[in-house]
């Protein structure tokens, strides 16, 4: 059976291929009780261990209960996007008009949207390297065509402005940038992402942010939105990560207003409409005591945070900046290891802790970085370092 060509261009999800890796190791000996092996200590997906708010559980359930499961509007529900208006007057100071707002199936499912709404062949997108890599690939499946600016620490692994003017070439359509970034949980700073944008702008381009991170930041300095710059901007977020609702696939896009009617074509035809259950249950998600229980949240992962990074550095694993949002640690690990590949599976076989390499994130020197999740609880963070220090030593 032949395929088509576009998957050429799309790597394998090695984040994924890792996992399935540590679950193996965790089904071995290494890991039984028995034979005197330990449970493996999952630091190597972005999912907080919280889950869902109480007061969004109770209003699927009721959803369910209720029978309010039919289709909704391509778009979602008016009462979800309202109530995401909302939230960005109340969180960022923004009048964002509802019917800018798209809700999605996921942040997925939004950069998926966006990118087979403004792209085609023989366009070409500017990315930092590193980056998420589901980003390249959702470009490639709408057959543009990626192209990395490496982005070094010194720069907080993000593009700069004059990065960005020095690249821009006739086939350039426009930029895909994340703030905070995964994997380095580090954010633009709010007055290179205005050049950035006055540099597209001036090349008659697009700006794409994704900001599904944005909630979780932990410097003010930073936490600012890039929709404050504009009606152009096309912004990205999800119900996941600040939210707590990775499973549920539920996120939204800000757009230009002469982006929704196609964004909304595009979506009638690919999945009809994010879940209907989902978006129910988001609902709550805005309920002051669902707030207050995400701000906790936050607390609570800048704590672990506050821990892990210091004792990874005192292990000798840096992480160069700092993570400003997020749940990452971005660490350098050449001063124990050449490969970090060969040193993921060597911690997960040694100290059955799951680590991520960086292979996925990037061409830029991608076997010295290791990226490290504190999404799971201090406890298993402290018991991962207490393993790390033992192998390292």
């Amino acid at each position: 059976m032949h395929t088509a060509r576009r998957l050429d261009r799309i790597e394998p999800f090695y984040v994924m291929e890792c996992a399935k890796a540590a679950d193996e190791i965790a089904r071995s000996s290494a890991c039984d009780p028995a034979q005197g092996g330990r449970r493996m200590i999952y630091l190597n997906i972005g999912e907080p261990d919280f889950g869902a708010a109480p007061l969004v559980k109770a209003a699927a359930v009721r959803c369910i209960e209720s029978g309010q499961t039919p289709y909704t509007p391509a778009l979602g529900l008016p009462a979800l996007r309202k109530a995401i208006s909302a939230w960005y007057a109340q969180r960022f100071g923004l009048a964002i008009d509802p019917g800018r707002i798209v809700v999605t199936a996921g942040a997925s499912a939004a950069l998926q949207l966006a990118c087979l709404a403004l792209f085609q062949a023989g366009d070409e997108v500017l990315l930092p390297d590193p980056c998420y890599p589901c980003n390249r690939h959702f470009l490639a499946a709408a057959d543009a065509t990626v192209r990395l600016l490496p982005a070094s620490s010194e720069q907080r692994f993000q593009l700069s402005s004059a990065q960005v003017r020095d690249a821009w070439a006739p086939a350039t359509r426009g930029v895909l940038l994340a703030s905070p970034s995964n994997p380095t949980a580090t954010s633009i700073a709010p007055e290179e992402l205005a050049e950035i944008v006055d540099v597209v702008r001036a090349h008659g381009g697009v700006s794409i942010v994704d900001e599904i991170y944005l909630p979780l930041s932990y410097d003010a300095r930073y936490e600012r939105s890039a929709l404050s710059l504009g009606d152009d901007i096309v912004s990205v977020n999800s119900f996941s990560k600040y939210f707590g609702m990775t499973g549920w696939r539920l996120g939204w896009l800000v757009l230009p207003p002469a982006l929704v009617g196609p964004v909304e074509r595009l979506a009638q035809n690919l999945y009809i409409c994010p879940s209907t259950i989902a978006q129910q249950a988001a609902l709550a998600c805005f309920e002051p005591a669902s707030i207050a229980e995400f701000e906790r949240r936050r607390a609570e992962l800048k704590a672990r945070r506050d821990f892990i990074v210091p004792a990874l550095n005192a292990l000798g694993l840096k992480v160069p900046v700092m993570p400003d949002g997020a749940f990452y640690a971005w660490i350098d690990c050449s001063a124990h290891r050449p490969d970090s590949w060969a040193f993921a599976f060597e911690l997960m076989q040694r100290a059955q802790v799951a680590l991520t390499p960086g292979r996925d994130f990037g061409a830029a020197d991608p076997e010295r970085w290791l990226r490290l999740s504190f999404a799971s609880s201090m406890a298993d963070l402290q018991e991962a370092e207490a393993r790390l220090r033992e192998v390292l030593a």
